[in-house]
């Protein structure tokens, strides 16, 4: 079954890359490449979602073996700086020693307080226990114990903090808890490739919102991996942005991603906006830095419009030359997911980072991270956006910082999930059954999810 040739088929001429052909000028190789390889169509039982015997297992042979997404560079800017991730009940402790970047187990060598809270960022001299003041340096020595003569058995050469993995590539911080696994750039496989024209160490995460929604991780995550349920869920959204005719590549075991056009009208859109009122009504990850809307003059589109006023702010404001970028570059839904659970959108006019994990050692619960990145100003200030936490029964719509579009969009991903997750449970063992393209990286996920659980060592 060709699925490319289904696309081309169903939207005849109205395909992401015919769109983006259509705007004129060059796409890049990577943005003209697709990659859909045949799966097995087998129905994805719901106890992969709600099993608590199947959620021990992802944590024991899968969360313990991957790189995962923890922070930004900027998060750890100076010597003494720490940034706290957890995961279930796991939990690591980044900082910026004086030799780089490294990484421990949240948890005291004597009796296992953990040394710094969880979710917390600051900086400290030294990681110090709050129970007992046993004291470590940012290298991981310990350095200073009450009573040291009463530890004999445990001599001070021994009692160093465990490290992680940790590693950066493209201004995000990587963990991984196994000694074992491969380098960071292996694993991402053909991802420092792609983003080679993709420079994101001059962003930084402007603002910051954690949602904690009633789900399990990976059905959080796949509300985001397909826009099948876009003219159903967002219905507006059907006026500005493609959905059905999107693009969905699957690269390696990995990587996949989703492109998605803006300032277009979707195939099943009810009604048609001109030009103008799409650029008005137009879906940016921060409304802020674009400003005011231009007007589009006669002969030009929406998206040619929108991703000349991008490049012109981003010189101006930043010092960004974008001169030589693609209108789908500058403002469409360029979304690479890496797995297991954070998307990574390069886009300027969309750039954003979502992430997705369990919610303490709960199946039914996940934290889902919102961030938004904004280039670093000429003189080089910035303030990394402080974190807000929201419950289930909050909006992203109740924080200023968020963009008002963006924050209806996430709100209603968001509301859909616990009618999702309780249906799981309804149907009584039964499982969901994925379309062919459209929801293909959802079954890529559970397809590379498997590889790791099947491992015996």
């Amino acid at each position: 079954m060709d699925v490319q040739q289904l696309g081309h088929e169903h939207y005849p001429g109205n395909t992401w890359q015919d769109i983006a052909a259509s705007d004129g000028g060059d796409l890049p190789p990577v943005l003209r490449a697709q990659s859909n390889p045949a799966q097995d169509l087998r129905p994805i039982p719901f106890e992969r979602y709600n099993s608590p015997a199947f959620f021990d297992a992802e944590i024991e042979r899968m969360w313990k073996r991957v790189w995962q997404f923890a922070c930004r560079e900027e998060h750890l800017r100076e010597v003494g700086d720490f940034y706290v991730y957890d995961l279930a009940r796991l939990s690591i402790v980044i900082v910026r020693a004086p030799e780089g970047l490294k990484a421990y187990r949240n948890s005291c060598r004597h009796r296992g307080t953990k040394l710094k809270p969880s979710n917390s960022t600051g900086w400290s001299q030294t990681l110090r226990c709050p129970f007992h003041a046993w004291e470590w340096s940012l290298d991981g020595g310990l350095v200073n114990r009450p009573c040291d003569w009463e530890f004999p058995h445990l001599p001070a050469a021994d009692a160093g903090l465990r490290p992680v993995q940790v590693d950066s590539w493209n201004g995000f911080v990587f963990i991984n808890m196994s000694a074992e696994a491969p380098p960071l750039l292996e694993y991402l496989e053909v991802l420092p490739d792609h983003f080679k024209r993709w420079d994101m160490t001059g962003w930084y995460v402007h603002t910051h919102v954690r949602k904690h929604v009633p789900a399990n991780w990976k059905l959080a995550q796949a509300a985001f991996m397909e826009a099948y349920h876009t003219p159903f869920v967002h219905p507006e959204m059907t006026h500005v942005v493609g959905d059905h005719n999107m693009q969905h590549d699957i690269f390696s075991d990995h990587i996949s991603r989703d492109l998605c056009a803006m300032a277009v009208p979707s195939p099943t859109a009810k009604t048609r906006l001109g030009e103008q009122e799409m650029l008005d009504a137009m879906l940016v990850g921060d409304g802020a830095m674009i400003g005011e809307r231009t007007q589009v003059p006669p002969g030009m589109t929406a998206r040619q419009v929108m991703a000349d006023r991008l490049r012109t702010s981003m010189q101006a404001d930043f010092g960004l030359d974008y001169a030589d970028f693609s209108v789908a570059e500058m403002i469409d839904s360029l979304k690479y997911s890496v797995f297991p659970n954070v998307m990574f959108y390069p886009s300027p006019g969309l750039a954003l980072i979502q992430q997705f994990r369990p919610d303490g050692h709960d199946p039914d619960r996940a934290i889902f991270d919102q961030m938004v990145l904004r280039p670093i100003l000429r003189d080089g200030e910035f303030e990394v956006g402080e974190l807000v936490e929201i419950g289930e029964h909050e909006t992203f719509a109740s924080v200023p910082s968020v963009d008002p579009f963006l924050a209806s969009v996430l709100d209603q991903d968001t509301d859909i999930m616990r009618w999702q997750r309780e249906g799981m449970y309804a149907s009584d063992g039964g499982g969901e059954v994925l379309s062919v393209y459209q929801e293909s990286r959802i079954r890529h996920l559970h397809d590379t999810l498997d590889k790791y659980l099947e491992k015996t060592t």
